[in-house]
């Protein structure tokens, strides 16, 4: 009995033999789809998660320090203006004393107010800032522990360090094994989540 293609229509020819024809034919089972493995997540806080929780403290920070500014700078900037106004004479250098004294202590109390946030936050029960606590990261030291303020103090003054030469102190939180930066090592420091 000849056989024709159900597409061309050639003869196809039957050469197997009685034996072969009586096999079996074998079914093949689709092969299972490969599962995705995701690479091990690492349980330190790294670059870009640690930059978002630095900004979220910015944002905080600044609420804070915008009102400080309007309460102690722009009453002496309006007095310099309404002098010039009223005399039409450059301002008095008493008043140009005011205004930098007025803004060396702003910048005094933004630096110490900045330090005090950040140091005792980062040695409390909450192990780091707000934005830290937002993002789920902690400082501990390096066996996992709380830090103390002396030590969390520490790492606020590093990282002056670390922001100096581009931020490069910083950006090492991008390359190192443990994502620490300069001020992190300096300091004996870990962010770790949680």
């Amino acid at each position: 009995m000849a056989q024709f293609c159900q597409n061309c229509g050639l003869t196809l020819s039957n050469s197997l033999t009685p034996a072969q024809s009586a096999a079996p034919a074998r079914a093949y089972a689709p092969a299972p789809p490969v599962a995705y493995v995701a690479a091990p997540a690492t349980p330190y806080g790294g670059f870009w998660i640690r930059l978002l929780a630095h900004l979220i403290d910015h944002v905080i920070l600044g609420a804070v320090a915008a009102p400080l500014f309007f309460i102690m700078i722009l009453p002496a900037i309006g007095r310099i203006i309404r002098e010039a106004q009223q005399n039409q004479e450059p301002p008095s250098p008493e008043l140009i004393v005011t205004i930098v004294s007025s803004v060396f202590v702003y910048i005094a109390l933004a630096f110490v107010g900045q330090w005090l946030y950040e140091a005792l936050l980062t040695s409390s029960s909450w192990h780091g800032t707000i934005g830290k606590r937002i993002l789920r990261l902690k400082v501990v030291d390096e066996a996992g522990n709380q830090i103390g303020f002396g030590r969390a103090t520490g790492r606020f003054f590093a990282k002056i360090l670390s922001s100096m030469f581009f931020c490069i102190g910083f950006i090492m939180i991008g390359f190192t094994d443990r994502k620490r930066g300069l001020h992190d090592m300096l300091a004996g420091t870990v962010v770790m989540k949680y």
